[in-house]
């Protein structure tokens, strides 16, 4: 089988209107539901308001009390808390009192049931439209399991406005993703009909984050049948699981305890090395590497890098070319080499120059989603390695 994936963070699709327009769905729905409950529960309180008003003014008519002796009188029938009267009540005051009781005790009553039919009729509708939501999507990512590898590939998904789609079955773990506000499916990601609800059918991607090979490799065998062009980025814990994963469907394996142990070692072996690194990854990083494709009329197409002058004139660094179409790079290009629409280039540099660049230089308006949306793996990566060449 063929191979097609590439870098799955910095490509990724999404459909902005559609998103805008199904988020709007659901806080519809739930406004209205919260709003109807909500008049009633404000009616409510001022009927009890009226209440306590027309016995506090009662008893001082009838029973000739203060009118805080007849607001007190008020809140214990109500309240039945079953203190003895202030006075001898006259039959009066008593036909008084068992009014107040009955209608008391109904607007309390009626108070609570709204109030428990908020939370509930509002949980059961925010369901509703997150499951219209789920059916409406299309060129989503699927994050199956929701641990820390997997809420921080969610976390940085969403930063980019990614739609996405989270698959989890442990309960602690679908808190943590309500209270991220993401849309996810309740279940095991094993399961062909969760798949299915996640729309694994319509997906672009899926990543499978769970924190066992075996079952991210059920995983992927599923989604792969489900849907023979997604792009699935799998997890694995264990080298030699990696052979397997692929033969399973996955077209890119990561194992983040490698890449974290070979981090380490390097803050030894190359400490220069990896704070050049960690400057440029960081969360608060001035310098970061990106790439940038080269459109139709751009002011760099077809010219040598001598002739663009990109280092003097937009101050970043190209570490590559990456040819349309053919899947090799060319890295560390000279000056000789030319820029062709189509081209990608690999380049490091101020994000505020690299948008320069990628503007004024490439042609290039799209934004992030734009430009993600219409990336596609399978022309990168007809292997699992890229055919790298480098200029004499």
């Amino acid at each position: 089988m063929s191979f097609r994936a590439l870098f799955f963070l910095n490509y990724i699709i999404v459909d902005f209107n559609k998103r805008i327009k199904v988020t709007f769905l659901r806080r519809f729905y739930s406004d209205i539901i919260e709003s109807r409950i909500l008049i009633r529960i404000g009616i409510a309180t001022i009927l009890m308001v009226a209440i306590f008003i027309v016995g506090s003014v009662g008893y001082h008519l009838i029973e000739d009390m203060s009118f805080f002796d007849g607001f007190y009188m008020t809140f214990i029938t109500i309240t039945t808390i079953g203190f003895s009267e202030l006075t001898n009540l006259s039959n009066s005051g008593r036909i008084l009192t068992m009014i107040i009781f009955v209608m008391g005790i109904g607007v309390i009553s009626y108070i609570a049931s709204q109030t428990t039919q908020l939370l509930f009729e509002s949980e059961l509708f925010r369901k509703r439209a997150m499951k219209k939501q789920l059916e409406k999507m299309e060129n989503h990512y699927i994050v199956c399991g929701y641990g820390r590898i997997g809420h921080r590939i969610a976390e940085v998904l969403k930063e980019a406005e990614i739609p996405l789609v989270v698959v989890e079955n442990r309960e602690s773990s679908i808190d943590r993703v309500r209270g991220d506000r993401i849309l996810y499916v309740e279940g095991d990601a094993q399961e062909e009909q969760i798949l299915k609800q996640a729309g694994v059918e319509r997906a672009r991607g899926l990543i499978c984050a769970l924190s066992k090979d075996q079952d991210n490799v059920f995983v992927t065998l599923i989604a792969r049948e489900l849907n023979s062009d997604i792009f699935i980025l799998v997890r694995t814990n264990e080298r030699p699981n990696t052979r397997k994963i692929y033969r399973a469907g996955a077209d890119k394996v990561i194992s983040p305890y490698e890449i974290g142990a070979d981090r380490m070692a390097n803050v030894i072996l190359r400490p220069h090395v990896d704070q050049f690194i960690d400057r440029i990854t960081g969360g608060e990083q001035d310098h970061v590497f990106d790439e940038v494709k080269v459109f139709e009329g751009a002011d760099l197409a077809g010219k040598t890098l001598a002739e663009a002058n990109i280092r003097q004139k937009y101050f970043v660094v190209i570490i590559a070319i990456i040819p349309e179409g053919n899947g090799g790079i060319l890295f560390n290009p000279g000056s000789n080499d030319a820029i062709n629409v189509g081209d990608s280039l690999i380049v490091l540099g101020d994000v505020e120059r690299i948008e320069q660049l990628r503007t004024e230089g490439c042609s290039d308006e799209r934004d992030l989603s734009d430009r993600v949306s219409k990336h596609k793996f399978s022309d990168v990566l007809q292997s699992s390695q890229f055919n790298l060449k480098t200029t004499d």
